[in-house]
């Protein structure tokens, strides 16, 4: 039967729509389903069984001050990164939670770095908030949680199928100057301890200084006495040192002090990202030379450069600011020109405000890029000096990775690298292990359990 010419147009207009509705379809499939299935099944199903098996450590989640109350319980499914019902899903074993609070904003009073009563106690006050918040993970929910003092008791926790939390402290400056409070928080738990977060302080030199806080770079070459003293302090007590956020002067500086392997708890490579928070080569050794570890984070700046519209926007930004533009990634990624030291506090914060909602918009590293960050560290100090670690609740989070419930895909793409059951177990949690072991065995006061 001969077809007339209209009706052969339309149909193949209305094949030329069935195919575009096809290609959308598998367009569509391939962005929903093949993200929530990124790996093949056979690796899928390998990075389940091993998870089930291995013990899995994350070295840094930050715990928010809103954690517990209504909507954010731990031991529900909830909206930040963290809680019991994502580490059950994801199997991860256990994690460092991190204790922290802010740098004092300066303002020119009391010189540079030096503490004033007032904000000293509002930073001890934002730990005590977040030790409550997490001891009371373990004391509401003890048939899923538990504080691992020792490595053998997050094993012990991890085997009887509960949550390991190993208390970490981040920033020294509510501290003061009192290196005794190291005692009291490793008495009341505490086993990872961290000099340094932005800005400096009266312990160390941070990687990022920030004019406004009135810092300087290598404003105390690196550690102050004080923070001298308390590298041999922390040794002596069986605390795990975190040179993350140090200076590259202090880091080496706890190398050469340190009679115990340390750790840099959340840390990437500056071979691939050449930030200043990023580790360098040399650095990488000298971690490796202690016996420590460097666990890379799940953070998507540390891991992937800004985008060149990124770069446009920042530097337009700035010249409504009246500023250069920017000259490398560091400078683009914090608000620490010197000009800022001398800017109020409100034009400060209207230009970090700024600068943080383009970071924002930023394109985000994938699982991808993380696995290039960590077989990068694994080739240049060894696989047993590289470690995991997602920086959760406070802007880690790379697509495929989005919370602990994701943990399961970090094994897949080690899988997909070819990495080995053995080596995916000391990068998840056996090198740390080894490493905290160590530092306990290194300390001439073993930490006693922590009376809460």
């Amino acid at each position: 039967m001969s077809m007339s010419r209209a009706a052969r147009k339309w149909l193949i207009l209305s094949l030329v729509t069935v195919a575009a509705l096809v290609a959308a379809a598998a367009l569509a499939w391939w962005l929903f389903i093949g993200r929530l299935q990124p790996y093949p099944s056979q690796v899928t199903l390998r990075a389940n069984e091993i998870q089930e098996r291995i013990l899995s450590f994350d070295s840094h989640i930050d715990i928010q001050p809103t954690f517990g109350r209504a909507g954010n319980e731990a031991n529900k499914d909830g909206r930040t990164q963290f809680d019991l019902v994502k580490a059950a899903r994801g199997r991860l074993s256990g994690a460092a939670l991190t204790l922290w609070a802010w740098p004092e904003f300066w303002n020119g009073a009391n010189g540079p770095h030096r503490p004033t009563p007032g904000f000293v106690e509002a930073a001890r006050h934002e730990l005590e908030t977040r030790y409550r918040i997490i001891t009371g993970i373990a004391r509401d929910f003890p048939n899923q949680a538990g504080i691992a003092y020792t490595p053998a008791d997050f094993k012990r926790l991890a085997h009887e199928g509960k949550f390991a939390i190993v208390i970490s402290m981040l920033n020294a400056y509510p501290l003061g100057d009192d290196v005794a409070a190291l005692d009291d928080w490793a008495a009341r738990g505490m086993r990872i301890f961290g000099f340094s977060y932005v800005a400096n302080n009266a312990w160390a030199d941070s990687s990022r200084p920030m004019p406004f806080f009135g810092d300087s770079p290598d404003e105390h070459g690196g550690l102050s006495p004080l923070g001298r003293q308390a590298v041999q302090r922390l040794n002596d007590l069986g605390v795990v040192i975190d040179v993350s956020h140090m200076s590259s002067q202090a880091l080496e500086q706890v190398v050469q002090l340190s009679r115990a392997p340390i750790i840099a708890s959340h840390s990437s490579v500056r071979g691939l990202v050449d930030l200043q928070r990023n580790l360098t080569d040399k650095e990488l050794r000298l971690i490796r030379d202690t016996g420590g570890v460097v666990q890379i984070p799940g953070f998507s700046s540390y891991l992937k450069p800004f985008s060149d519209e990124t770069l446009d926007k920042i530097n337009q930004m700035r010249a409504g600011f009246g500023l250069p533009k920017v000259q490398n990634l560091s400078q683009a990624s914090m608000p620490a020109d010197p000009v800022f030291s001398i800017w109020p506090e409100k034009k400060f914060g209207e230009y970090a405000g700024a600068l943080y909602a383009i970071l924002d918009e930023d394109p985000r590293a994938m699982l991808k890029d993380f696995g290039d960050a960590i077989e990068y560290a694994v080739k240049k100090i060894g696989i047993d000096h590289v470690g995991i670690s997602s920086d959760f609740n406070d802007g880690g989070g790379v697509i495929g990775w989005e919370n602990v419930g994701d943990t399961r895909n970090v094994t897949a793409e080690l899988i997909q690298r070819g990495y080995s059951e053995q080596d995916i177990a000391k990068l998840w949690g056996g090198n740390f292990l080894r490493v905290w072991e160590q530092v306990q065995q290194a300390g001439s006061q073993k930490p006693a359990a922590a009376s809460q």
